[in-house]
């Protein structure tokens, strides 16, 4: 009889749901679920993994709670079995390899539709200081049989190879602990597989190992060949020859060491070794191999077309602070009050979109962590305020990460509105005293000058208030009838470039606000 668990999916939400397994035993099932499609792969099996179910009641349940398909046979399952209860004759031979401990293989095929399949169970043992040998779970090895045939030279070793690891399962040592920075059980096995006797010796090689090594400059057969010493000669780099010999013995002395490169001829090789050690006997390793020569290619090309833009924005960046200083210092010549102004106001445009590049040429990618950027621009508008009066910075919320794109216009626009909120917003009292800049950490009295930005994300838009609390609009203010040069950009820029909506209206509490919506995803 079968059930389907409600509402849940994940194998951690589903043993906690359904099973009275600890901490730790799901932490075991979460990495042999990371590893186990090296097990289905050469088992040309679909493998499922079960786990007893809380109940007081007999006979005992089993739920699904991981599926994994080879990548080297046609499936027996079409549909996914994650979450499925069953109990009764059709878990029987769960039921035994997990009351004895030990792996199932009789039993006549089974039908699945119009699918005949093989049965196998193996048990899964938890090898910890904390509950050692206790069975967990149990994988259900499942062999589509409809293509069945006299199996080659290379099933017949992925096979054998396969029923050594299924042994180091129900021991409780495989998959070994994942290495720090290990994510992934790669190289496969269709990448490449060699397996070596106790001494080291290759017993077998795949096709795709075969060829990776040739790629290392090896063209005789692989087979009978000292596996560490082949593989040491054949590196450019001796070091890395010897590291990667040391990893394979020590994976033939039953441990399990971390993945490797090896480079030789122009040609980069990524190896896995493991240790084959079916009822606790080391009987050889089993060496994954992949040749990653054309990957680690386009990451060097990516990795230098990357610096190269780096670079480029690193030089924007320095050329709009030459012309900044070049403006500053014309300025400085210049007697006519509104010509040095609109200099002025040129100087922090530009140096606006100076501070976009800047990031961008210290990241690795063309995208920027705007809110330092959104923190530079407001000070540097309260350090340029007309008003007598302590004008306080702040900022509510996050931009978080943002495209290129979107930053450069987004910081123009930004520095306008800023820079219109603390000249405009707030009445001067003394127009020959610069205005004092208050640190955004300090709480001012009820009444001083704020102006504050605003932003969050909802539904792939960011939106953005300025806010002030100041004079408010001018009485018939129209943002789209004004003939002030800082607002033209801002409109220009929100709904051009931004493709985005801007607003400016008065706050019921007193003062004035820009509100901006900016689309995050591009059509």
């Amino acid at each position: 009889m079968a059930w389907q668990a409600d509402g849940v999916s994940t194998l951690r939400d589903l043993a906690e749901e359904h099973t009275d397994l600890g901490a730790p035993a799901i932490d075991a099932l979460h990495r042999l679920a990371g590893d186990w499609q090296l097990l289905s792969d050469l088992s040309f099996a679909d493998l499922l993994l079960w786990v007893p179910v809380r109940d007081d009641g007999e006979p005992r349940r089993f739920l699904c709670v991981a599926q994994v398909r080879p990548t080297t046979a046609p499936t027996a399952y079409q549909d996914d079995q994650v979450g499925r209860i069953f109990g009764g004759p059709e878990v029987a031979h769960l039921e035994i390899a997990f009351a004895q401990g030990r792996i199932w293989r009789e039993g006549d095929p089974v039908w699945y539709g119009d699918t005949p399949a093989r049965h196998e169970a193996i048990p899964v043992r938890l090898r910890g200081a904390e509950e050692p040998g206790r069975l967990i779970a149990v994988i259900g090895r499942d062999t589509n049989l409809s293509t069945a045939r006299t199996p080659s030279q290379l099933e017949l070793n992925y096979l054998t190879t396969a029923d050594d690891l299924a042994q180091m399962v129900s021991d409780g040592t495989f998959p070994p602990r994942r290495h720090p920075g290990e994510t992934t059980s790669a190289p496969r096995v269709g990448d490449g597989l060699i397996r070596l006797d106790a001494g080291g010796k290759v017993t077998y090689a795949s096709p795709n190992a075969q060829s990776a090594y040739r790629r290392l400059g090896f063209n005789a057969h692989l087979v009978g060949e000292d596996l560490s010493a082949l593989t040491s000669r054949l590196a450019a780099d001796p070091l890395e020859g010897n590291d990667v010999a040391d990893r394979m013995l020590s994976a033939l002395r039953g441990e399990s060491p971390p993945r490797q490169e090896v480079e030789a001829r122009g040609a980069t090789v990524l190896m896995r070794a493991l240790p084959l050690l079916p009822a606790g006997v080391p009987i050889g390793a089993l060496v994954l191999v992949r040749d990653v020569t054309e990957v680690r290619r386009r990451e060097r090309a990516l990795m230098t077309k990357d610096a190269t833009i780096r670079e480029i924005h690193h030089r924007v960046k320095n050329n709009l602070q030459t012309v900044a200083a070049l403006l500053r210092l014309q300025a400085r010549r210049v007697d006519i009050p509104e010509a040095k102004m609109a200099l002025q106001d040129s100087v922090r445009r530009v140096a606006s979109i100076a501070l976009v590049h800047e990031t961008l040429s210290m990241s690795s990618d063309e995208a920027v962590d705007f809110d330092g950027i959104v923190d530079r621009v407001a000070t540097a508008a309260a350090e340029v305020a007309a008003t007598g009066s302590a004008v306080r910075m702040r900022r509510d919320g996050t931009f978080g990460v943002l495209p290129a794109e979107i930053a450069t216009s987004l910081v123009m626009v930004l520095n306008e509105l800023l820079l219109n909120a603390v000249e405009h917003a707030f009445p001067d009292e003394d127009p020959d005293e610069p205005a004092p800049v208050v640190d955004e950490a300090s709480s001012p009295a009820a009444g001083d000058a704020e102006v504050v930005v605003s932003a969050h994300r909802f539904r792939k838009q960011l939106h953005v208030s300025v806010a002030d609390n100041g004079q408010g609009l001018p009485q018939g203010f129209r943002a789209d009838a004004g003939g002030r040069l800082g607002l033209q950009i801002v409109r220009a820029l929100a709904t051009g470039e931004l493709r985005g909506t801007i607003e400016l209206r008065n706050r019921a509490s007193g003062g004035t606000e820009a509100v901006l919506v900016v689309p995050l995803i591009r059509k």
